[in-house]
């Protein structure tokens, strides 16, 4: 499963988007790492290897609902350099 597991303090949320066992603890050890979500940001910073979330799909890896809507927001485009 893809999942979102909590770090930082406390009320300070961070996240780690990681492929993990369902039966395991929210923050139990995963089998990677896929990404990161800062929700404190303005706006909200996402950091994803997307490659990565394809291929743990493609081997039949589930999204949490939260997962889903994160990834299928658009990548933020790269600074476009004007010539």
């Amino acid at each position: 499963m893809i999942r979102l597991s909590r770090t930082g303090a406390r009320k300070q949320p961070q996240y780690r988007v990681v492929v993990i066992e369902k039966e395991r603890a929210r923050n139990g050890r995963p089998v990677e790492v896929v990404g990161t979500y800062n929700p404190r940001t303005s706006p909200a910073s996402i950091e994803l290897k997307r490659e990565r979330i394809d291929y743990w799909v493609s081997k039949g890896a589930k999204m949490s609902d939260r997962v889903s809507k994160i990834v299928s927001k658009p990548a933020p485009a790269a600074a476009a350099s004007v010539a």
